[in-house]
């Protein structure tokens, strides 16, 4: 499995594109979807919520469990991805594509996001 070297993440495994005029789309790392298992109900943030850096904005379920979804940042959710919750799997087939989960327009950024490195070296650990 690799992670897209573009990206940072988070210790509760989402991953954070670039930035592009303040706003970055947030979405769970390959490593979880398959920890996960079958996803197969997505409850995401509302545009116009605000999310806080390590604080649970949404869940989602899955044929095992259910996880909560993790802010990696702070900031107000501007973009929900329907398609996601229409169709869970997405989560699973393409995690770092089709199955985003929200766009984010930070206000605040914890110092804490790894690299795709740093990433690989904390989940093989």
């Amino acid at each position: 499995m690799s992670n897209p070297q573009q990206l940072r993440y988070s210790k509760e495994h989402e991953w954070l594109s670039a930035t592009e005029d303040g706003v970055a789309t947030v979405g769970i790392t390959e490593h979880a979807a398959n920890a996960l298992g079958d996803v197969v109900f997505a409850q995401l943030p509302e545009v116009g919520d605000t999310v806080t850096a390590g604080e649970s904005c949404g869940e989602l379920e899955s044929t095992k469990s259910v996880s909560d979804l993790y802010a990696p940042v702070t900031g107000e959710v501007v973009a929900a991805n329907q398609d996601v919750v229409d169709d869970p799997s997405l989560v699973n087939s393409a995690p770092f594509e089709g199955g985003w989960l929200f766009k984010v327009r930070i206000t605040d950024e914890p110092d804490t996001l790894l690299s795709a490195d740093e990433y690989t070296a904390f989940t093989a650990g």
